[in-house]
């Protein structure tokens, strides 16, 4: 870490850019009103003429700026039309005083329709804004050339000012989208963070309290034992570190096999009758569905022992078809506890149907009742083999914004 926020950076960059377009728009609104004034200049006014030429272009360039500013094509139709229509009033009616050097406020209102109005209609308007200079033309008498560069100034003022204000939005939008998509991205590696959290510490958590209670039940009994159980709790606690400093680092990589012996000690701690059948081919797993079903088993454990009073559990790891079907059964669960039913409620095993989504599996959890209020659970999670993408380290997040998605069911 070099203390730096790369989304702070890119934020400042985008409002970088953003003021860079801002300003070149605002530069060249007032290269063109300054060369206006200039031709103004050139004729002969008195100090009242001046001071109205001055103030018609300060009104056109503030009215320019309304319409050039981001968003202002969505805003309501009464009020575009009443801007332009100033503008438009400002562009012709100082013709009368000011002659042909004045003719060059019309390429603003040309810009202008093009920003404000539906592409059609703005485009016919800015053809015939640009051909209405031929009239103050004809009526001053100017040579051929004179009126054609007229008309070609308007035309290209019109396209310069659409085309800077155009760039400015797209640039205000575009930082716009950055910001948004920095943000999200905090909100998920967050997502992530606390998930991962969840369900790697959750399990490890439970197993170094059942088993602190199996010492301290041992102690005055069997003492050797004792030491056994203390070996393996600093055995436990030392991979819950493991697994914060790997939720740190985005690497989480687990191995079914692992966790199968580790639940077996675990469940046996506990007093839990515990019958372990495992396929050969399950230590070769590709590494993401190997990580996801090591997940799914600590999570089936974690939650027989926070919320069942089980005697038995059954756990399966078959292969079938390509598949992999890892299989948790329990007694003992509390009659009033209920099972998720959906990925987004913020439970565990929501965590865990998610995850199997995004390598193409899915998770099926099955409460039977038998009547005597103490029922039995099962969860079964369905997995390829091999993962879409066996190179893919970090189920949950999908690979390159795409996940494969299974099934999942949810059954009381």
């Amino acid at each position: 870490m070099n203390g730096k926020d790369p989304n702070g950076h890119a934020a400042h960059s985008g409002q970088t850019f953003t003021r860079t377009a801002r300003g070149i728009l605002l530069a060249a609104l007032a290269c063109y009103l300054g060369i206006t004034f200039l031709n103004i200049l050139s004729q002969p006014l008195g100090p009242y003429n001046l001071a109205l030429a001055v103030a018609c272009l300060i009104l056109v360039f503030l009215l320019q700026l309304v319409h050039s500013a981001p968003g202002a094509s969505a805003a309501r139709p009464r009020s575009k039309l009443l801007t332009l229509a100033a503008q438009g009033v400002l562009s012709y009616l100082p013709l009368i005083w000011f002659g042909v050097p004045w003719g060059a406020m019309a390429g603003f209102f040309a810009g202008s329709v093009l920003l404000l109005l539906p592409a059609r209609s703005g485009w016919t308007l800015y053809g015939l804004t640009t051909l209405s200079l031929l009239m103050p033309g004809c009526l001053h008498h100017l040579a051929v050339v004179d009126i054609v560069y007229m008309c070609q100034t308007t035309a290209l003022t019109g396209l310069v000012v659409y085309g800077l204000s155009r760039l400015t939005a797209l640039v205000d939008q575009l930082h716009r989208a950055r910001t948004d998509l920095a943000r999200l991205a905090v909100s998920n590696e967050q997502l992530r963070f606390s998930r991962d959290l969840h369900d790697l510490l959750g399990y490890s958590l439970s197993a170094i309290t059942l088993k602190n209670e199996l010492i301290h039940r041992l102690i005055p009994a069997d003492p050797l034992r004792a030491r056994k159980e203390v070996d393996e709790v600093l055995g436990i606690s030392r991979q819950a570190l493991a697994d914060v400093r790997r939720v740190a680092r985005d690497y989480r990589e687990m191995y079914l096999n692992s966790e199968l012996t580790s639940a077996e000690s675990v469940l046996a701690a506990a007093r839990v009758s515990v019958t372990v059948d495992t396929h050969e081919a399950i230590g070769r797993l590709g590494p993401a569905t190997s990580t996801v079903l090591a997940t799914v088993l600590r999570e089936g454990v974690t939650n027989l022992l926070r919320h069942s009073k089980a005697s038995y559990c059954r756990i399966s790891a078959r292969v079938e078809d390509g598949l992999v079907r890892l299989t948790i059964v329990n007694d003992g669960l509390v009659t009033g506890h209920q099972a998720p039913s959906s990925p987004h409620s913020g439970s565990g095993l929501g965590n865990l149907q998610q995850r199997l989504e995004d390598i193409g599996g899915r998770l099926i959890v099955r409460r039977l009742h038998d009547g005597s209020g103490a029922d039995t659970f099962r969860i079964t999670a369905e997995a390829p083999l091999q993962a879409a993408r066996s190179g893919d380290m970090f189920p949950g997040r999908g690979a390159a914004g795409k996940a494969t998605y299974g099934r999942a069911d949810n059954i009381a």
